[in-house]
């Protein structure tokens, strides 16, 4: 292929704007905030999954107390029944008061141990219930965080949009007498480099950076000045200036 020598330099400076656009599409890929905002969202979700289980355990042990608190009722009242029928004078037969002053204490012993049982899943429920206002207040604070770091994030990101578009409109006019088969040929290059093409500097290749032996240096040497030269290595397009080395 062939090109006008200073068509082939102004390709550099179509260069160093895609370089600039990588390297700032680069910085919006990796922003450090963005890790941060995925901390954040791993951190919340496991405390959101733990604020559900401890809001499912408290209540669960609301029911298990609202069941424990109706057993306990519930036999005091039978208990009151049956002392009352004692008190009013209703039984007479020594037997059968005999049987119910056994059945009372029998009573009396259950009532205990529902009311041990009562308190034993209060005391479950208070520390439960404690858990769960801790894992709120966790929640709630991951939750500030992350909405701080998405907008770090979003501001970040608008920045470097802006310096994106304005490179996009230094790089229509830069591409201004490049003819279009090389600029196809660079287009397809760095579709496949990042950048197409690269500066022959002091007989290095300005994109692999590595330095060319003396018989290709003589072989570009050799060449018309509107003759297009690739590097071996990367394929990039070389461009010769004045500083080229040759």
């Amino acid at each position: 292929m062939k090109a006008d020598p200073f068509a082939q330099v102004k390709l550099l400076d179509v260069c160093e704007l895609d370089s600039r656009a990588l390297q700032l599409r680069h910085r919006r890929a990796h922003l450090p905030q963005a890790a941060v905002v995925a901390e954040l969202q791993a951190s919340k979700k496991t405390t959101d999954d733990a604020v559900r289980d401890a809001r499912v355990t408290r209540d669960d042990l609301e029911r298990v107390q609202k069941k424990a608190d109706a057993d306990v009722e519930a036999v005091k009242t039978r208990r009151r029944r049956d002392q009352e029928r004692m008190d009013s004078g209703a039984i007479s037969s020594a037997k059968d008061l005999e049987r119910m002053q056994h059945e009372l204490a029998t009573l009396d012993r259950r009532i205990s141990v529902l009311e041990d049982e009562e308190l034993e899943v209060m005391e479950q429920l208070e520390e439960a219930q404690a858990t769960v206002t801790r894992l709120e207040a966790e929640l709630a604070e991951v939750t500030e965080k992350l909405a701080v770091a998405v907008d770090s994030v979003d501001v970040e990101t608008s920045k470097i949009d802006a310096e994106l578009a304005a490179v996009a409109e230094e790089r229509a006019p830069a591409l201004e007498g490049i003819p279009a088969d090389l600029l196809a040929l660079y287009d397809r290059l760095s579709a496949k480099l990042g950048v197409g093409a690269a500066e022959l500097r002091a007989r290095r290749c300005g994109g692999c950076n590595l330095q060319l032996d003396p018989a290709e240096i003589s072989r570009i040497r050799g060449l018309a000045a509107d003759e297009v030269v690739r590097c071996e290595e990367c394929s990039r397009i070389l461009v010769r200036t004045a500083e080229s080395g040759l």
